[in-house]
């Protein structure tokens, strides 16, 4: 098993974040979908814990088939995703075991991911500290400004080094902006990869750690640049839009009925931490580094996208 912790500051308050982390989970995954693809909402309903207090609990299905690289699509089955179940108690969250984030036909394989979320520039040490984790683990700062993210996932847009937010005042980010940026809060996140297979384990787990650390990159970029969008929301508010936008993907997945289950959830046995979720970024068509050494690439300058939903801003003018 191999165990990383990434610290992602933003010039956020960690309860502004509380907001834009679910629009922007909502808002990107919908933009990921397509009929057959994208993030399956099973569950996501209130749970209560009698040492965390309430919380919400969901269960996605993040289908991936055609969004994996060449070389993976060869040894997976036309149906392939992969399962998420998460209790979120911000500014904390747990999973029920290590088999929080799990393959559709990989057994041996598992993530589970502990964050937490504090009001600081990423400098509390030791905030994972549990008799858990065995030995040091490597600590690392990724920086939503000036770290490099795939050349395919670049939006002009999205750069925090132009991007200027008219509500709030912030950005663009320019270097050492996280020494001297107020309000800044950090999402800390110790990450597990878990994958037993004799020959492949330390390749696979390294490989699956780079895509997570651009997952991570991407989501937290996206969630400030969409800040105009979120900010001044209310939790009730980004609970209905989260929930429209949940019905909406998963319409536009294909399924035939409602996916969102309102049953109980029993109260887990065990415990690990895991984010309530995270961005469904397609994986690399690019071979790890076992299969074919890594290309450095210029970023890329696109053009400007549309930012919108255009089938939940319909359905809200049709109201």
């Amino acid at each position: 098993m191999l165990v990383k912790e990434y610290r992602i500051c933003m010039p956020l308050t960690t309860e502004e974040y509380r907001v834009g982390q679910l629009y922007t989970i909502s808002k990107h995954s919908h933009q990921e979908s397509e009929k057959g693809e994208g993030v399956e909402v099973v569950k996501n309903e209130p749970h209560e814990d009698p040492v965390h207090g309430p919380g919400q609990f969901t269960e996605k299905r993040v289908h991936l088939s055609s969004k994996l690289p060449s070389w993976a699509r060869a040894v997976t089955p036309r149906i392939f995703y992969i399962t998420e179940k998460a209790w979120n108690y911000y500014p904390y969250t747990i999973t029920a075991d290590s088999h929080s984030l799990q393959c559709s036909f990989l057994p041996k394989f598992s993530i589970y991911i502990e964050t937490k979320y504090e009001d600081n520039c990423g400098d509390s040490e030791n905030i994972f500290h549990s008799d858990k984790i065995l030995g040091d683990h490597e600590v690392s700062f990724l920086d939503i400004a000036f770290d490099e993210i795939p050349e395919r996932y670049y939006r002009s847009l999205e750069d925090p080094r132009f991007f200027s937010s008219a509500k709030t005042g912030r950005g663009p980010l320019r270097e050492g902006w996280r020494q001297h940026t107020k309000p800044i809060m950090c999402s800390y996140k110790l990450v597990s990869v878990k994958f037993e297979v004799w020959g492949l384990q330390t390749r696979v787990e390294q490989f699956v750690h780079k895509v997570i650390r651009d997952i991570l990159l991407i989501g937290h970029r996206q969630a400030f640049a969409w800040v105009d969008e979120w900010c001044g929301m209310t939790m009730e508010e980004v609970r209905r839009y989260e929930q429209e936008t949940q019905e909406a993907t998963n319409e536009l997945i294909g399924l035939v009925a409602p996916a969102i289950s309102v049953s109980e959830v029993g109260q887990p046995t065990a415990t690990h931490s895991a984010p309530a979720s995270a961005p469904s970024t397609p994986l690399s068509d690019e071979a790890p580094e076992f299969l074919a050494p890594p290309k450095a690439r210029p970023r890329k300058k696109s053009a400007p996208e549309t930012l919108t939903l255009p089938a939940l801003r319909e359905r809200a003018g049709a109201e």
